[in-house]
C-alpha cells in the first residue's frame, strides 16, 4: 500500500481538495486497494470540522465526493506512515519539517510537481476566495503526482 497525505495550514480547503481529486483519480484508475490518500493540517484550529463550504461547493460541481472527510492535524507518527508528505506551501512545509523526525523526512512541496506554473506556492482560498483556481492547480498537480507514483511503484 502506497500512502499519500496533502498538508495545508487548517485541513479545510487546499488539502482536503487534493486529497477529494487524488481519490477520485485513484478510485477512476483502479488503484484503491493500492493507494491510501489522507489529508491533514499544521495547525488544529478545525480538527473534526468537514471541508470548507467552498471545497465541498467546488467539489459537488465536478462530481468528486468527499464523504467523511473531517479535519485533522499532522503528527510526527505521519511521517512512518506515509510514503508521500505532499505541503501546499512553504509555510506547511517548514511547520512539518519542524515537528520531530521531521528534519529526515521527504517533503514535496505541491507546486514542484508543477515546475512550469508561475505559482510556487498553492494559495489559500480561505483568504483569496478563488477555489477555482485551487482546484486547477490541484487537478493538474494530482495527474502529475498520481503518475509518479505509478513510475516509483509498478501497481497492477
Amino acid at each position: 500500500m502506497i500512502n499519500v497525505v496533502f498538508v495545508c495550514l487548517g485541513n479545510i480547503c487546499r488539502s482536503p481538495m487534493a486529497e477529494a481529486v487524488m481519490r477520485h483519480k485513484v478510485m477512476e484508475k483502479g488503484l484503491v486497494e493500492q493507494i491510501r490518500i489522507d489529508s491533514a493540517g499544521t495547525g488544529n484550529w478545525h480538527v473534526g470540522k468537514p471541508p470548507h463550504e467552498g471545497t465541498r461547493k467546488l467539489l459537488d460541481g465536478y462530481q468528486i465526493s468527499y464523504a467523511n472527510m473531517t479535519a485533522r492535524q499532522f503528527v510526527s507518527a505521519d511521517f512512518t506512515e506515509f510514503d508521500y508528505i505532499i505541503c501546499m506551501d512553504n509555510s506547511n512545509a517548514e511547520n512539518v519539517r519542524s515537528l520531530p523526525g521531521g528534519e529526515e523526512a521527504e517533503i514535496i512541496k505541491f507546486m514542484d510537481l508543477l515546475p512550469n506554473e508561475k505559482l510556487r506556492e498553492v494559495p489559500d482560498p480561505y483568504y483569496t476566495g478563488n477555489f477555482e483556481e485551487v482546484y486547477e492547480l490541484v487537478n493538474a498537480g494530482c495527474d502529475v503526482l498520481l503518475n509518479r507514483i505509478q513510475e516509483e511503484h509498478p501497481l497492477t
